[in-house]
């Protein structure tokens, strides 16, 4: 009988991109949400080493990025009003009516297996 030889996933490569402050990580998601396909990358809060991260997950199949920044402290408000003309942002409550701004929500994690290097 002929032993069968496993099959080994594709390694994906993971590249970390740490951003000075939050305006400029935004700005990945206003270009994505502009672009042909339309879509908006999620942004994500979780406790990590004591630390606040909030990250943006992206890639398809392979790479996968992470964009973060540190935050001195907790996010209050669960979503972000993100003006499309201007860049400009503010933390909200809830999802606004103006229509040239998009509101991404600020999703916490409890968990995570990634190992941001801070």
């Amino acid at each position: 009988m002929r032993q069968n030889t496993p099959v080994v996933p594709f390694s994906s490569s993971t590249s970390y991109l740490k951003y000075q402050n939050l305006a400029d990580m935004l700005k990945v998601i206003l270009y994505a949400a502009e672009s042909p396909l339309g879509s908006s990358p999620l942004l994500y809060h979780i406790k990590s080493d004591n630390r606040d991260i909030i990250f943006i997950e992206s890639g398809i199949l392979t790479p996968v990025i992470h964009y973060y920044i540190i935050q001195d402290k907790e996010p209050t408000n669960k979503w972000i009003e993100l003006k499309r003309l201007t860049g400009e942002y503010n933390f909200t409550d809830r999802i606004g009516d103006d229509t040239k701004s998009l509101y991404i929500p600020v999703l916490e994690l409890e968990k995570s297996t990634f190992s941001f290097p801070i």
